[in-house]
């Protein structure tokens, strides 16, 4: 059986690619897409060619532990699909059930039965698109470890960036601010629960955050700021946000793009942290209590309260995958989050 498979050709180049699946295992399935999402951060790097050239894609993950940024390459990792066989190990009861996986987009996959989540009952198949970002959110979350009564800021508001906030609105927290440059990402930001929203390019906004975080403390700020614009020069505006001890989580993978932070000043005499956050692993703190099954049941009940299908700005037919890509190269203010739909 052959299957659509996409591919990253060469910068700002895709392609779609028949390639035949290989014989189904007796621990295997074969699962037919029904919707993946494109990941604005990631693929976007994949598909502008600014991935580091010296490191596998992603280790935990087995579509691309042993895969280096070289094209031609796969990637994408939130695929919804629906069991159509199994193999002769696999309980026949699982054919017809909805399933997410870290997969590369494509029509069809095979796959082990441990390798896919069955979607809970109370989840409808676009909602589960997200369940790989809500889970970074959850883990961004983990990582910031944000106390009663502190106050929050979150730079940036693509997917990660509103799923966090969302995340973060079920705090008891003194003040939850965002800072994001489009218009449009500020609405939702509003509508994820954010107090207020400020821009980054409007000099009265930054100040008047800046007063907001001093209200109570001349020497006030926020007590942890997640980086999560993709930009490395956030990185000096996190740390003019911080609090004295402060935290800074830094959610963006900048790929080779280098980050010019101003380490004299603020942050020198301020005892600042800055925590690099990534979702492949769990927290060493934690990982005593914490699993990636327990991380994943908190992110599906994170997905029904956030509700992140709102999100879906574009729902692309599969068969015109360049254009979502050059939509979300061109115009990021247009899009949101862009998802591929195959159902033909």
């Amino acid at each position: 059986m052959n299957s659509r498979q996409l591919y990253f050709v060469k910068p700002h180049q895709v392609e779609i690619r028949d390639q035949q699946l290989p014989p189904l295992q007796p621990d295997q399935v074969l699962v037919k897409s029904l919707y993946s999402g494109i990941s604005a951060g990631t693929e976007m790097l994949a598909y502008r060619g600014q991935l580091p050239d010296d490191m596998v894609l992603d280790e935990s993950l087995a579509a691309f532990a042993s895969q280096k940024p070289n094209y031609p390459l796969q990637y994408g990792y939130a695929c919804v699909g629906r069991i159509q066989q199994v193999g002769k190990n696999i309980d026949v009861a699982c054919i017809g059930k909805i399933v997410f996986s870290f997969l590369p987009h494509g029509s069809h996959h095979v796959c082990t039965m441990d390798s896919v989540i069955l979607l809970p009952k109370d989840i409808n198949p676009k909602e589960a698109v997200f369940l790989a970002n809500m889970e970074t959110a959850v883990n961004l979350v983990q990582d910031g470890n944000p106390g009663l009564g502190d106050r929050v800021v979150v730079l940036g508001q693509g997917i990660v960036g509103l799923l966090v906030s969302g995340v973060l609105s079920e705090f008891p927290l003194a003040g939850l601010y965002s800072v994001e440059s489009l218009d449009g990402r500020r609405t939702l930001s509003s509508q994820a629960g954010v107090h207020e929203t400020f821009s980054p390019v409007c000099k009265n906004d930054i100040t008047a955050l800046n007063d907001k975080l001093k209200q109570q403390d001349a020497r006030g700020g926020a007590d942890v700021v997640f980086e999560l614009t993709g930009s490395p020069a956030a990185l000096n505006l996190a740390v003019d946000f911080c609090a004295y001890s402060g935290r800074i989580v830094v959610g963006s993978w900048y790929g080779t793009k280098r980050a010019e932070i101003n380490l004299g000043e603020k942050f020198h005499r301020n005892r600042l942290a800055i925590v690099s956050s990534q979702v492949s692993t769990i927290a060493p703190e934690l990982s005593g209590r914490w699993n990636k099954a327990r991380r994943f049941s908190v992110a599906w009940d994170m997905i029904k309260k956030c509700q992140p299908a709102q999100l879906i700005s574009h729902c692309v037919p599969f068969a015109k995958a360049s254009e979502a890509y050059q939509l979300l190269d061109d115009s990021p203010q247009d899009a949101t989050q862009v998802i591929f739909d195959y159902q033909d």
